[in-house]
């Protein structure tokens, strides 16, 4: 199995029957608690639903370092920013499409405006979030958070991921907005897999010299573009998959160089197509490395109500759709060259 063992991830990486599964929600409690342990400077705020973000967790753990704001997303923001201005590491917490949705004016112009070094997290991201419908599914907060200067955006693939970003995002200075998710996903990263803000991974490699295409992803759904890897290579299609979780600053070398490999490339991500990661994976294509693309996302609609599993295929975001769009832009590829 042509998995980079330099990364570490887990043994039954294929086998989605035994594969553990969490929602990488639960990796932002457990690493906010252990940024609490090792920063007393560290707060969180959460607007009424600390046991929904996880929050619950470092509020157990540091009940005087913890401010219930109840529902009032814009103020969160506005005293996160004051914290921040004397000292503390605020972390503010609700909902994706609530923080940085409904507040993003707060968070453009009180915290990354002043450059303030609070942390802001989105739970409940993407259309997996379920029967709570469009209202609920914050498929638009990747753009919204990556155009504002200032901006450090993470995406992390699972659990362990999302504990990792949040410890990191934690020792940075300045604002960063963590992206999580509700419903269980696997697990298939370990505590031995590296991450790093603005590096990117190579989780899965056909040979350096005949890549046919290259997958870029972020969040829970690099899983599937793993998944959907191993379908191509049964069908002798070598590919590589790079897990992109820095959205913002992107690791451009790892881009261009896989680009340069595979002269064709695919970007998954729970996100509208529009402004996400793959948008910003094609700027720097763009600029450094013209290639066909293609992009595995919501296309320009709202979400709706739903088994979690159910909306993924219904929105194009399963193996299948993956491996489909791997071998259309293959043959992009194979006709401009052609031509």
């Amino acid at each position: 199995m042509p998995v980079n063992p330099k990364m570490h991830l887990v043994q039954n990486l294929l086998d989605v029957a035994t594969i553990e599964q969490k929602p990488t929600r639960n990796g932002y409690g457990e690493g906010l608690v252990k940024a609490g342990e090792a920063d007393p400077n560290v707060v969180a705020l959460c607007c009424d639903l600390t046991d929904s973000t996880r929050t619950q967790l470092f509020k157990e753990k540091f009940p005087d370092r913890f401010i219930e704001m109840g529902v009032a997303e814009q103020n969160m923001a506005s005293v996160a920013s004051g914290l921040a201005a004397v000292g503390k590491v605020p972390f503010i917490a609700s909902y994706a499409m609530f923080s940085p949705g409904r507040n993003w004016e707060q968070i453009r112009t009180t915290i990354c405006y002043n450059e303030s070094n609070v942390k802001i997290a989105g739970a409940h991201a993407g259309v997996s979030v379920g029967p709570d419908g469009a209202t609920h599914q914050a498929i638009e907060d990747l753009a919204i958070t990556r155009v504002i200067p200032t901006m450090t955006v993470l995406s992390p693939c699972d659990v362990e991921e999302a504990r990792k970003a949040t410890i990191a995002a934690a020792k940075m200075k300045g604002p960063v907005y963590l992206r999580f998710a509700r419903e269980k996903t696997p697990v298939f990263t370990t505590s031995e897999t590296p991450f790093e803000i603005g590096k990117a991974q190579v989780f899965w490699d056909g040979p350096a010299d005949n890549i046919d295409v290259a997958i870029i992803g972020c969040g829970p759904l690099v899983h599937n573009a793993i998944l959907a890897a191993a379908k191509l290579e049964a069908e002798a299609i070598a590919v590589r998959v790079i897990n992109n979780p820095s959205v913002k600053p992107m690791d451009v070398r790892t881009i261009i160089e896989a680009a340069k490999a595979a002269r064709a490339v695919v970007t998954v991500e729970e996100h509208q197509m529009a402004g996400g990661m793959g948008s910003a994976v094609a700027e720097i294509l763009a600029q450094n490395c013209p290639v066909p693309i293609e992009f595995v996302g919501v296309a320009d609609r709202f979400g709706e109500s739903g088994e979690p599993a159910q909306l993924l295929e219904a929105f194009g975001l399963g193996v299948s759709h993956i491996v489909n769009v791997a071998k259309q832009v293959i043959e992009r590829g194979k006709y401009l060259k052609k031509s």
